[in-house]
């Protein structure tokens, strides 16, 4: 199971008699089940204390009878005590062992105190000449404000080049607070993170951007997708150093990679791994709002908070943005990173980022057909009757066009074989409106190959 790493509070555990529900593609394209990703960036309830922020009070609770005075009698005198009762407030023999203990150890001491002064009778050859420790080789002075140098290249060196470009995002809304990451995308105050960061915000809530140096903005959300999970965010600020969208068509398994970000609301925190995967088809988020990443999967350790944080290249470059980490089964909240986080690719951030700032909104492609997720065999097979009212293949839609009907099976995209609905939906939505592709159709016994003009959607 896979879960969004966005905030620091996991989600309630759903009735244990919840069944999965089937839903249609956004656009009514595709119909699959409800996605095994499911959020664990829900928010903390309005006005709940989080674990440890409150501690108990002092106990003003009566005291125990046995460290009570006795109350004077009517006279002013303390009241008779019968030699039971006295016999009863005596001090048990505990208390003389206590004194015993103290004795002992005053004895230790003056033992102690015997050795020193023979110690200190020894001869000045007896002991150390010099008592300094050896200085660090190639350290800087202590007490100095010089910083360290490191090589160009090394962790430490990108770490120190991207660190100052990477922010914390917390949002304040009706149903709580949720935090994130995200990272300068341009210089005038242009921010980059995921859409589940930055959802509170749709019904009014408030947007807080805090950067490296501790400083604070507020920000406005002036463009978001669902589909794809991103959003972009702006702040009234200029000269700000923005990272580098780098090629992710080039990136390949055992590439080094760092996760920058605030887990768990740990500003500042950079992990390191590899490329472990690429082209992992993954859904994040719910049967209302699930994303289709074709996602580099790393294993950097990815937390909670490290949502909308870049994952960078040997080269400081931004290759993928985090989005999303694995959970064992059974699991329903994020408990931690186990080495299998993903990442949105860095070619499809840069067009969608360019069309939400441009438009506030974001386009995704499709082929215009429902596929059958109940059908078992090789490749993905096209629904063979409607779907809440949508026909299995739409009219004069791109595959229409291109001749395919009806339960025909999809073998492959562009080469690639595909056996599961949802990698075919991510190998398409990794392109743009307007590609061709070559689908591998069959019909019956029959084999060829289809071109296909991929046509636009508006995102949600």
């Amino acid at each position: 199971m896979t879960q969004r790493p966005d905030d620091l509070f996991a989600p309630p555990e759903p009735p244990a008699d919840a069944a999965p529900v089937a839903h249609p593609e956004p656009g009514g394209h595709v119909v699959l089940p409800a996605s095994p990703f499911g959020p664990i960036g829900t928010v903390a309830a309005a006005g709940v204390e989080s674990p440890g922020g409150v501690h108990g009070a002092p106990d003003d609770g009566p005291r125990p009878a046995a460290f009570a005075e006795p109350s004077p009698g009517p006279d002013g005198q303390p009241p008779a005590v019968t030699p039971g009762e006295r016999a009863a407030r005596t001090p048990s023999r505990p208390r003389r062992l206590g004194a015993g203990v103290v004795a002992l150890a005053l004895v230790a001491g003056l033992a102690g105190g015997f050795v020193g002064d023979r110690i200190s009778d020894a001869t000045d050859d007896d002991r150390p000449a010099d008592a300094a420790l050896p200085a660090p080789a190639g350290g800087v002075a202590h007490g100095t404000d010089a910083a360290p140098s490191r090589p160009a290249g090394s962790v430490a060196g990108l770490a120190a080049d991207v660190l100052p470009s990477v922010v914390s995002i917390e949002v304040t809304g009706g149903q709580g607070v949720s935090t994130g990451s995200g990272f300068v995308l341009r210089d005038d105050g242009y921010l980059l993170t995921n859409e589940h960061v930055v959802a509170g915000s749709s019904s009014g809530g408030k947007v807080v951007v805090t950067f490296a140096d501790g400083h604070e903005q507020p920000g406005t959300v002036v463009g978001r997708t669902t589909d794809y999970d991103l959003a972009v965010v702006k702040v009234d600020e200029e000269g700000l150093e923005p990272l580098v969208l780098g090629d992710s068509d080039q990136v390949v398994v055992g590439d080094s990679v760092l996760a920058v970000g605030a887990p768990l609301g740990l500003e500042a925190t950079v992990t390191t791994g590899i490329v472990s995967a690429l082209h992992r088809p993954v859904q994040a988020g719910d049967e209302a709002q699930t994303a289709f990443i074709d996602a580099i999967q790393t294993d950097a350790a990815i937390n909670p908070g490290n949502s909308g944080g870049p994952l960078v290249n040997a080269d400081g470059e931004v290759v993928g943005i985090n989005s999303a980490i694995a959970q064992p089964p059974g699991a329903v909240s994020a408990t931690g990173s186990i080495g299998l986080g993903f990442a949105i690719p860095a070619n499809q951030v840069r067009h969608t980022a360019e069309q939400l700032i441009e438009s506030g909104h974001a386009t995704y492609p499709v082929i215009g057909v429902l596929l059958d997720t109940a059908y078992s065999g090789e490749g993905v097979q096209v629904s063979t009757a409607a779907q809440e009212g949508q026909p299995a293949v739409t009219p004069d839609g791109p595959a229409d066009q291109a001749g395919i009907r009806s339960g025909d099976v999809i073998l492959s995209i562009d080469g690639r074989p595909v056996s599961r609905s949802d990698e075919l939906i991510v190998a398409i939505r990794a392109r743009q409106p307007g590609d061709a592709v070559t689908l591998r159709v069959r019909t019956e016994d029959a084999e060829r190959d289809v071109r296909v003009v991929l046509q636009g959607q508006e995102s949600g």
